[in-house]
């Protein structure tokens, strides 16, 4: 058998021995040749495209690495110098994702909104994506000239993978993530959902039970999850191929400023984020308007979005225009001179799957303030900041009002969170670490590491 998943009983498909893949560490290739497919992968957005993109090129460190990704991302490859046939392949299947998308935006009304609803319409669409990549390589992964076929993007399970039924019938390991989504709505935040428009959300879990699902699962070799959440998801069967690793990292070259020496007096805190409800901001502004009028703390809101409006009326009703600044949209690349000024990173969203951005901000100092649900609850550890419990909107407010006046009275305490979050990051969350822990993995599936890896972050 291949790979330490495919030793598992637990799962239904065996993997067919073949010559051209060797079985002990003395004959495996330094550089593992990977095949990743990372159908959203742009260094110029932000998200899931931008963190496809980090992600397998991190991955260049470790592999030998081709990305198959959609063709509307060729141009930022180019540009980013990577030549087209050499290190990836372009796969159009615009025709028929531009229509999903627009049939998406429409019924969900306001493109800030409703984002199940759009990544129900783009996972009924990828199918026809992983067909034509399987037409494009099928021949050279039968060949042996891929070891390893990597899924990083799509990353929710409910974009059901044909391929990995198809590599394991050929031999070839198919590692899958990291898969990340299905976090519930807490409850108490019934009004937050509706105001997003995520009227699917109610049914989502359906997507489990789809033979398209299951079988992706049982042919993969290793199944990454992004989250104790979605790891949670996973049939306990195939608990032997289940790494739980966050999704998110921190790229070193764009976060790598030091913070300035000593404290802003007033205290300042920023917000960066999508201005939706789920995401807290109006929350922000309730909870420390008394210290905001004191002239205790200043506000730095990044991002854009349809709750603005509210915000701006939230700032008018407190009185506290002098000590907010809306900074609306910032380039990605220029986050960190935007929010190196700042000195706490307050972001009170109550349904975040990864929290990439609070992980960016800890890189270069900002000692974090966040809510202990989703993927923050998972990847930050109690010691380097403020975690506070999900309960209701109301006590949501009250507690963080609580944190952030603990914090104004007694300033000194960020001093220590600063450097032990930002070491910490460095040492343990950036995307060369992750590239290690995927090459344990890799090893792992093609049998030259015995131990499965442990979860990472």
């Amino acid at each position: 058998m291949l790979g330490g998943a495919c030793r598992s009983a637990t799962s239904t498909v065996a993997f067919r021995q073949v010559p051209h893949r060797p079985q002990n560490s003395q004959l495996m290739p330094a550089k593992p040749r990977v095949l990743v497919i990372a159908e959203a992968a742009n260094p110029e957005w932000v998200s899931v495209p931008l963190i496809g993109w980090l992600h397998s090129e991190a991955l260049r460190a470790v592999a030998d690495v081709h990305v198959v990704t959609q063709a509307r991302n060729r141009d930022a490859f180019v540009r980013a110098g990577r030549v087209e046939g050499q290190d990836f392949t372009a796969i159009d299947t615009e025709w028929l994702e531009a229509p999903a998308v627009r049939i998406a935006n429409t019924l969900r009304g306001d493109a800030g909104k409703g984002w199940t609803t759009l990544q129900t319409f783009q996972s009924m669409t990828y199918p026809y994506f992983e067909r034509l990549v399987w037409r494009t390589f099928k021949d050279q992964l039968s060949a042996g000239e891929f070891d390893i076929v990597h899924r990083i993007t799509p990353m929710s399970p409910t974009s059901h993978s044909a391929i990995a039924r198809k590599c394991a019938k050929i031999g070839v390991p198919f590692v899958l993530g990291p898969i990340n989504g299905g976090l519930p709505w807490p409850k108490g935040f019934d009004t937050e959902r509706r105001r997003e428009r995520e009227y699917l959300s109610y049914i989502r879990g359906v997507h489990r039970l789809a033979p398209g699902y299951r079988r992706m699962l049982e042919a993969a070799s290793a199944i990454i999850t992004g989250s104790s959440a979605t790891a949670s998801e996973v049939p306990k069967r195939l608990a032997a191929k289940t790494i739980l690793i966050s999704e998110s990292a921190v790229d070193p070259d764009r976060f790598s400023l030091a913070p300035k020496d000593g404290l802003n007096t007033p205290l300042r805190a920023c917000f960066i984020g999508r201005m939706v409800p789920y995401k807290g901001p109006d929350l922000l502004l309730r909870a420390a308007a008394p210290l905001l009028r004191d002239g205790r703390l200043h506000i730095d809101l990044i991002g854009d979005g349809p709750l603005m409006p509210l915000l701006k009326t939230i700032i008018v009703e407190e009185d506290i225009a002098d000590a907010v600044t809306l900074h609306g949209w910032v380039p990605h690349e220029r986050l960190q001179s935007t929010t190196i000024a700042s000195d706490i990173f307050a972001f009170p969203s109550v349904r975040e799957f990864g929290g990439t951005s609070i992980l960016e901000m800890m890189a270069i100092g900002l000692v974090p303030v966040i809510v202990d649900y989703g993927g923050p609850g998972d990847n930050i550890p109690a010691d380097l900041g403020f975690k506070l419990p999900l309960t209701t909107r109301d006590q949501l407010v009250t507690d963080l009002r609580a944190t952030l006046t603990e914090i104004a009275d007694n300033p000194a305490q960020l001093l220590a969170l600063r450097e032990k979050g930002q070491r910490w990051i460095h040492q343990t969350f950036t995307w060369p670490r992750r590239a290690e822990q995927i090459s344990d993995i890799y090893q792992w599936v093609l049998g030259a590491r015995e131990q499965k890896p442990a979860p990472f972050g």
